[in-house]
């Protein structure tokens, strides 16, 4: 069961869009962002919920040096500012664009709540992606304070295998197509992107990866 759990792909765009609902199509519209725009900031009100319908989000906080702490970049499907439903009165932490073609439909905490009410399948839906994403950023961190770089990359890279990735019939390689930039896996493993460059090639050279652009092989042979 924990395993179905962690495996299971869950994207909710298609499930509780208002768009999707009679009730809230005529009156509903989605909110376009560039880059570096933010969705909110720290310590805003926790009014709405927000589904991306493209482009991708960054969810972070800055410490009191002002260091930027990046917790998950988000992309289309994804849920965020969901403890909102959950009784968040301010947000701690921001939601920024990181694409200059981000669309996202928000959910006002009132229009989710009645929405919930009435479909049992959309609640279950909605507290099952909260419980895998909470479950997500929990690994993540752990990751973050107990392993070594290498190895959070290792870790990462099997998880993009399971969110984005496919075997390869010829090759028996895994094939990961993803929507992440080096900057972000650099961010989302908490080092720089010089250093995730010299591991990158590291785990080439030792016939673990194969890499370009948007696409990481896991090599049949790897262990």
């Amino acid at each position: 069961m924990k395993e179905i759990w962690y495996l299971e792909c869950v994207n909710l765009f298609k499930i509780i869009c208002p768009h999707q609902y009679t009730d809230y199509k005529k009156t509903h519209t989605l909110d376009s962002y560039k880059k570096k725009d933010y969705v909110y900031f720290d310590e805003d009100d926790s009014k709405s919920v927000y589904l991306i319908n493209s482009g991708k989000v960054k969810l972070g906080y800055y410490t009191e040096d002002g260091k930027e702490i990046v917790k998950s970049i988000l992309t289309k499907g994804d849920l965020f500012g969901e403890k909102a439903i959950l009784g968040e009165d301010k947000r701690n932490e921001f939601a920024q664009s990181v694409d200059n073609q981000t669309s996202i439909c928000p959910i006002g905490v009132q229009a989710m709540h009645e929405l919930m009410r009435n479909n049992k399948t959309f609640s279950f839906s909605v507290y099952k992606f909260i419980g895998f994403k909470f479950k997500k950023l929990e690994r993540r961190l752990q990751l973050l304070l107990f392993k070594d770089t290498k190895t959070r990359l290792v870790e990462f890279l099997d998880e993009l295998c399971i969110d984005y990735g496919y075997n390869c019939p010829k090759t028996g390689d895994h094939v990961i197509k993803h929507p992440y930039t080096q900057k972000d896996i650099a961010s989302l493993i908490g080092t720089s992107r010089p250093t995730l460059n010299i591991l990158l090639n590291e785990l080439r050279e030792e016939n673990y990866i194969d890499f370009r652009r948007k696409e990481i092989r896991i090599l049949k042979n790897a262990s």
